[in-house]
């Protein structure tokens, strides 16, 4: 266990390796969550300039993940996979996040969905400043991901053959 009571990120999230962005989750409730970024000073994204704000998206959607795997986990379920359907809104103050800065990405829930389906209020800023990025961020959670991930592939390869 970490200091603040939650487990380490890997437990809430999918994802591994270089595409896990997230240090770890700070806050969780059922109305969303807070987590931590230190942007790295090399590896996977980075720039000369620093991280592209873009990356603030996969933040936001891991964030957001992490959410949603703390409260599976919460209610004794497992953790899901999940996807990211899109965002609106996407608005940032800078065009890069400098290598060592310590982020907080917040996601509030304003929807979800019986079907999966989710909007949530996101924002990256450093802790106690106004945020560097906003978006408003759509997903959705089938139920087994695996088998919708199987399904799309059998379908794209059906198109493939025709």
């Amino acid at each position: 266990m970490q200091d603040n009571g939650f487990l380490p990120i890997e437990n809430y999230v999918p994802h591994r390796g270089a595409m896990l962005l997230l240090d770890c989750l700070l806050e969780a409730s059922d109305e969303g969550a807070v987590a931590q970024v230190t942007v790295p000073r090399d590896g996977l994204f980075l720039q000369d300039a620093g991280m592209p704000v873009w990356v603030g998206m996969e933040y936001m959607a891991q964030t957001v993940a992490a959410w949603a795997g703390w409260r599976a986990l919460a209610a004794g379920n497992q953790v899901k996979l999940g996807f990211l359907l899109g965002t609106r809104s996407f608005q940032s103050t800078v065009d890069f996040f400098a290598p060592d800065d310590l982020l907080e990405v917040r996601v509030h829930c304003e929807l979800m969905g019986d079907n999966g389906l989710g909007m949530f209020d996101c924002s990256v800023a450093r802790a106690g400043d106004p945020p560097l990025a906003t978006a408003r961020v759509s997903v959705f959670e089938p139920e087994d991901g695996s088998a919708y991930v199987a399904a799309l592939k059998n379908q794209e390869n059906d198109n493939h053959h025709e």
